[in-house]
């Protein structure tokens, strides 16, 4: 880490203290490389799923969430065979899972 980023483990894990402390519920799925893995979160209020959003270069020095994967009203099992996918693809991958009123809003304002 020369270039003075966050690692992947602490944006995960200050995700997870955050949401936590305002009352939602937060945990990693699948850990990644701690240094440089991809962030997934899959989001979902009150149980129902919201959607999965990736943490991508803005290119201007800066990080965005973007939807990724499946709509949230696909069929069940489609998140979960995406992920599958994208995990075959790149083993260095992080998700995490966020319950807590407007997950986007709340995991871009933390990792981005």
């Amino acid at each position: 880490m020369t270039d003075g980023r966050l690692t992947s483990a602490m944006l995960a894990g200050a995700l997870i203290r955050r949401t936590q402390g305002a009352g939602g519920f937060a945990m990693v799925l699948v850990k990644g490389d701690p240094i440089s893995g991809v962030i997934l979160v899959q989001a979902l209020e009150k149980g129902e799923e919201i959607g999965l959003f990736e943490r991508v270069s803005d290119y201007a020095g800066g990080y965005r969430l973007t939807a990724c994967g499946p709509a949230a009203d696909s069929e069940p099992g489609a998140m979960t065979a995406y992920i599958e996918r994208r995990r075959r693809s790149d083993p260095d991958l992080w998700v995490i899972e966020l319950d807590i009123v407007d997950a986007e809003r709340f995991a871009a304002e933390t990792i981005c």
